[in-house]
């Protein structure tokens, strides 16, 4: 089965460098991870066990105070904002180097109505932010009572 591929035969040499540059997706601005662009949104792992749900989030070289973790309405959102600025002068105090970075991303999950509002504990250790999550107790099941009618 042959493949429908479009060649320019004027320029056999670099047959896709243009296509590919304008027909994928770097200019598709509605994906907001942007991960096709070097995004620095974190990656996480989720966990469920019997009595926690768990979230793994990866962000390196932060510290614990870079991070601000919400709960509000039944959705957790973990918030993260880091500048830094260097810079070097000369005698003068002219600036021989400025250097400065931004980094922030913010995630967000949907929680299940079985989880403990009140028992969320966060750590944070070797470039990985924990987020343990308690769950409620399941609530009994309740037979049916059958009422005789009189």
């Amino acid at each position: 089965m042959a493949q429908l591929i479009k060649k320019n035969p004027l320029f056999p040499a670099f047959p896709a460098l243009f296509d590919d540059f304008f027909v994928k997706d770097f200019f598709d601005w509605n994906d907001r991870n942007f991960a096709k662009m070097g995004s620095t949104l974190p990656s996480v792992n989720l966990k469920e066990t019997e009595k926690n749900f768990m979230i793994d989030l990866a962000a390196p070289g932060m510290k614990k105070g870079d991070f601000k973790i919400e709960l509000q309405n039944g959705i957790l959102t973990v918030k993260s904002e880091k500048k830094e600025e260097t810079e070097e002068k000369d005698k003068e105090g002219n600036f021989l180097r400025r250097e400065f970075s931004y980094e922030s991303f913010t995630r967000s999950f949907t929680m299940p109505d079985n989880v403990k509002e009140d028992d969320i504990v966060a750590s944070y250790k070797d470039g990985i932010l924990n987020i343990k999550i308690g769950k409620k107790e399941p609530k009994a099941v309740i037979t049916p009572k059958a009422i005789e009618i009189k």
